[in-house]
């Protein structure tokens, strides 16, 4: 199984901490970085490969991951000259990928099964699967409903709850065959794009635990609360499993 990490984002939400750092080397908690809990999760899942896409400060990433032995993942690296958004990277790969793999964003803190979304991905025949999570929106003012300019109902600050991408993915790699080398395009494209083509993504909904690292406020949290969390993020047997190898 492989996966393709995507860490070459700038991470201009998490400034100051990016001017010296590339988002995924920022510290979670004493002794881990987001990287090196993500290469943790994948080995324990049973991946032996994986592609890390980088370019702000990557320098730093290479020396951090290098060959990837510390964790049992045989490690290589695609480094853009351009910025290529999300999606973008994978162009100049096709031929270094399997024919199903593993796409995630290299800020992602989540207890997600990896290996179990690859294989539900596999099994759906579709172009793509993205991993969801309900999140949910409070307003904080009261909402009008209207008909014919008169006001035919009220709620008071209402809460709506929606499916928002996780930033993981199963894909296929037949999906990146009709886009051009070196093109910038981000999974928000590239979703629009196969809706209109009528190859609608799949959907791999997931109730468990999940901050997206780039937000400050999601970032805060794993550190306040990462004694707490590191049993979830790093059971006993992936703990076992990497130090083993």
């Amino acid at each position: 199984m492989h996966a393709v990490i995507l860490a070459g984002g700038k991470g201009t939400r998490l400034l100051p901490y990016t001017t010296v750092l590339p988002k995924p080397l920022v510290p979670i908690g004493d002794n881990h970085s987001i990287l090196d809990i993500i290469l943790c999760q994948l080995a324990g899942a049973g991946f032996t490969s994986a592609t890390l896409a980088i370019n702000h400060l990557g320098r730093l990433i290479r020396a951090f991951a290098g060959d990837g032995s510390r964790w049992g993942i045989t490690i290589d690296y695609a480094e853009e000259n351009s910025p290529l958004s999300t999606v973008g990277p994978l162009f100049g790969l096709r031929d270094r990928l399997p024919e199903t793999f593993l796409v995630m964003n290299g800020d992602v803190l989540t207890d997600l099964n990896y290996a179990d979304l690859l294989t539900t991905h596999q099994r759906s025949g579709a172009p793509l699967t993205v991993a969801t999570s309900p999140r949910t929106t409070h307003i904080e003012f009261g909402v009008l409903t209207l008909e014919n300019r008169r006001v035919v109902g009220f709620t008071e600050k209402p809460a709506f709850t929606y499916r928002v991408s996780m930033g993981v993915y199963g894909m296929s790699r037949d999906t990146l065959q009709p886009y051009a080398l070196g093109q910038a395009l981000g999974f928000d494209r590239l979703i629009l794009d196969l809706i209109d083509r009528r190859l609608f993504p799949a959907t791999y909904d997931f109730g468990g635990f999940w901050l997206d690292i780039g937000r400050p406020d999601d970032y805060d949290v794993a550190n306040r609360d990462f004694a707490k969390l590191q049993d979830l993020l790093l059971p006993e047997p992936v703990r076992t499993l990497v130090e083993a190898r």
